[in-house]
């Protein structure tokens, strides 16, 4: 069965296509009974309007373009779950891509956002793009940087305080006892990683005694966590470290499996901590210690930010960071 049409609703309620028309987009300019009839046409009919053939006549998109990291990752995605209840409240819808740490996929899924005409894009860089997204925001397409400072000042982006964030994770260590910190997650094209290894260094640095020592993975996932401390654990008993840094909660879950694999205590052998706070790390078969983000209030004020620059093109820049906080569990402080 064909799709009804435009024309068929103006037939069916005996008015014009342009009445039907005003009726949807214009309610004001048509009698009560006059939208009425039109609606019960609709009904009848089972009329679906197809909004991106009319916004495309209008030259105008309402819809939002979204590129995360990991979709696989809880954090992630309770960012993008924080942009889209924003966006819902204004009715413009969101589109979500995942660059999967890919740099050249993250191109790719920017160029597909732009030749849809998004009216906005946030985006979690996997690579070096500001270049293109000054390209893009000089064709009309407002840009906001999520979970990375966008290190440009005409691009405005929200993030957390890594750095501090490094910092939390590896004093609360070295306040415990523990001196050989292996701190694992990567890669270090990464902005995130890095200024957490940043962090962690600046912590060490305050104590002669404590080594920091970084050891980088391919992807922040379970199963690089996993490969990453099963190549620790490989090291003499002496070169051991005694705690783990994952840069995230999925990093450290995956160390956590090996470790218990190994039959290595945590924390009594090797204490470890996470970063991001996602839900599992509380529920793990040892709660993990994390350091926390807010991640649907980054969200929310990302794609507020992002609103405030398609209304208001001439909208200054604004760069939100947010304070991380420590966790402390079981799998740093023990029973």
């Amino acid at each position: 069965m064909a799709l009804a049409q435009v024309r068929d609703v103006a037939a069916r309620a005996g008015v014009s296509p342009a009445t039907v028309s005003n009726a949807l987009n214009h309610p004001d300019k048509v009698s009560e009974v006059t939208r009425e009839r039109v609606q019960a046409a609709i009904s009848e009919l089972g009329y679906v309007r197809n909004d991106a053939a009319r916004q495309l006549r209008q030259q105008q998109n309402l819809a939002v373009g979204m590129i995360v990291l990991d979709i696989g990752n809880p954090f992630f995605a309770d960012v993008a779950r924080g942009a889209e209840n924003s966006l819902e409240e204004l009715h413009r819808p969101l589109l979500l891509g995942n660059s999967s740490q890919n740099p050249r996929r993250e191109l790719t899924q920017l160029q597909l956002f732009e030749e849809q005409r998004v009216a906005g894009i946030l985006v979690t860089p996997a690579g070096d793009i500001l270049d293109r997204l000054r390209q893009i925001k000089d064709r009309g397409i407002a840009v906001v940087i999520v979970d990375r400072e966008a290190g440009a000042d005409e691009i405005s982006s929200v993030s957390t305080d890594d750095v501090l964030g490094g910092q939390l994770a590896t004093e609360h260590l070295l306040e415990l006892g523990r001196r050989r910190i292996a701190v694992v997650g990567g890669p270090q094209h990464i902005r995130q990683v890095a200024h957490r290894f940043q962090g962690a260094q600046s912590a060490a640095a305050a104590r002669e005694d404590a080594q920091v020592r970084l050891w980088d993975t391919g992807a922040m996932d379970a199963r690089s966590g996993r490969e990453a401390t099963r190549r620790l654990l490989e090291l003499p008993s002496g070169q051991r470290p005694d705690a783990l840094f994952a840069t995230n909660d999925l990093v450290a879950l995956g160390a956590l499996q090996e470790l218990a694999r190994a039959g290595v205590r945590v924390p009594e052998d090797i204490a470890l901590i996470g970063y991001d706070d996602i839900a599992f790390t509380a529920s793990a078969t040892v709660p993990i210690s994390s350091i926390r983000q807010p991640a649907e209030e980054m969200g929310t004020r990302a794609a507020q930010l992002l609103v405030t620059a398609i209304d208001d093109p001439e909208a200054g820049v604004d760069h939100q960071v947010f304070t991380p906080s420590l966790i402390a569990r079981e799998s740093t402080l023990g029973r």
